[in-house]
C-alpha cells in the first residue's frame, strides 16, 4: 500500500457501522510509550532520535500484522500529503511540525497508526467506527504486548508509565469518543452538557482534536488524566458518560421530531438543496451542512443517502483530500469550487 493508495480507500472509522453509529461516528484508543533511557522528543539530540526512529521501525517489523503497513518518514512527505494525513485523523498537527527524525506507521485498513518521535516517542492509537472502545482497546492492549517485547519501555511502579505531558503519566491511556450531537446544539443544551462533562474530569474537543472548535455538531469527548486509574476505571467511566450523552441526544431528535417536525425538515432539506446546487463552497459550510443531512438520513427525513456516503463527503471535501483527487495544489477559491463540484457530482446535482 502507497500513500496515494488512501485516497480511494474507506478508513474502517468512516463506515458508519458499529454500535450506536447514528450518533457516535468513531471510537479511539491512544497509548503513549517511551523508550527506556533516551530523553523525551523534546530534549533528545539527533542522534538519539534517529535511534528511536531505527528501534521502533524494527519492532514494528517484527508483528506480523503490521509488516504490510505504510511506513513514512516525514521528511519525504510533503504539506499536502502531511494535511491529508491530518484529514484521516491518522496523524496530529503537532507531528507535521519538524519533521525531522519523525515517522508514521499506517495499517492496511487504517484501524492503527503509530506516531514516532511526536510528543513521546510512540503514540499508539486504535480508530474503529461506532462506539467500540472495548475492541480498540483489545487491539491495542495486544500491540502493546508486542512491541513491549523488542522494545523496554520507561516505566516506574509507583508512577506508571513516564510520558512527556504528567497528566498522560499512569497508565498513559487516553479514549476517545466522537459524538454527532445536532439535536442537542439545537435545542440549546449542548452548552450545559459540556460544562457537566469538565466537571467530571473529562475534556471535549472538536473534529479534529486537540486545539481544535468543535465543527459541524461534532464533539470529541476524551478522559483528562491517567494517573491513579486504571485502564479499566478509565473505560468504565467514559463509557458511562459517553452512554448518558448519547441518551441526552436520542432523547434531544425526539423532542425535535414530535414538537418542530417542519423546521427540522426545513433545515435538511435547505442544507442538501445547498450543497446539490452551490457552485462555490466553503470546507466550513460544508461540515455545516453536511451535518444537517447526515440527521436527515439518520431521522428517515433523507431516505436516499446512508450514513457512510455522508461520513466519507465529510473527508474527501477537506482541502488536502481535493488537492489529492486532482492531483496539484489549489488555491483556497479552486479549492472551493472543486468542492462544489465534486459534491454536486456526489449528489446527482447540476
Amino acid at each position: 500500500m502507497s500513500l496515494n493508495d488512501l485516497i480511494n480507500h474507506t478508513s474502517e472509522w468512516l463506515k458508519g457501522s458499529g454500535p450506536n453509529s447514528h450518533i457516535v461516528m468513531s471510537s479511539r484508543v491512544r497509548l503513549a510509550r517511551n523508550l527506556e533511557g533516551i530523553p523525551f522528543p523534546n530534549r533528545a539530540n539527533k542522534k538519539e532520535s534517529q535511534n528511536v526512529l531505527k528501534s521502533v521501525k524494527e519492532a514494528i517489523l517484527s508483528i506480523d500484522s503490521l509488516k504490510d503497513a505504510l511506513f513514512l518518514e516525514l521528511e519525504q512527505v510533503d504539506s499536502v500529503d502531511k494535511q491529508f494525513l491530518i484529514e484521516r485523523h491518522l496523524m496530529s498537527h503537532e507531528h507535521a511540525l519538524k519533521p525531522n527524525n519523525k515517522a508514521l506507521v499506517v495499517s492496511n485498513d487504517e484501524v492503527v497508526s503509530i506516531m514516532i518521535n511526536e510528543e513521546d516517542h510512540l503514540r499508539i492509537q486504535v480508530m474503529r467506527s461506532g462506539f467500540d472502545l472495548d475492541e480498540s482497546w483489545r487491539i491495542i492492549d495486544n500491540l502493546d504486548d508486542e512491541l513491549a517485547k523488542s522494545l523496554n519501555f520507561a516505566f516506574l511502579s509507583e508512577w506508571g508509565y513516564l510520558t512527556a505531558c504528567p497528566t498522560n503519566t499512569g497508565t498513559a491511556l487516553r479514549g476517545s469518543v466522537m459524538l454527532h450531537l445536532p439535536a442537542l446544539v439545537m435545542t440549546k443544551q449542548i452548552n450545559k452538557i459540556l460544562a457537566a462533562i469538565a466537571k467530571l474530569s473529562f475534556t471535549t474537543r472538536g473534529l479534529y482534536g486537540e486545539g481544535t472548535q468543535a465543527s459541524g455538531n461534532f464533539f470529541q469527548i476524551s478522559n483528562q488524566v491517567s494517573l491513579g486509574h486504571s485502564e479499566t476505571e478509565i473505560f468504565e467511566n467514559l463509557k458511562g458518560l459517553i452512554r448518558q450523552v448519547i441518551e441526552q441526544e436520542e432523547q434531544a431528535r425526539q423532542a425535535l421530531i414530535l414538537q418542530s417536525r417542519e423546521i427540522v425538515e426545513d433545515r435538511v432539506w435547505r442544507a442538501y438543496g445547498t450543497l446539490r446546487s452551490s457552485y462555490i463552497i466553503s470546507s466550513e459550510e460544508t461540515t455545516e451542512l453536511l451535518s444537517m443531512v447526515r440527521l436527515g438520513s439518520d431521522l428517515g427525513i433523507v431516505k436516499d443517502i446512508d450514513r457512510t456516503f455522508i461520513n466519507e463527503l465529510f473527508i474527501i471535501t477537506q482541502p488536502a483530500h481535493l488537492q489529492k483527487r486532482e492531483g496539484n495544489k489549489l488555491s483556497s477559491s479552486e479549492r472551493d469550487y472543486k468542492r462544489a463540484s465534486l459534491i454536486r457530482s456526489k449528489l446527482g446535482g447540476k
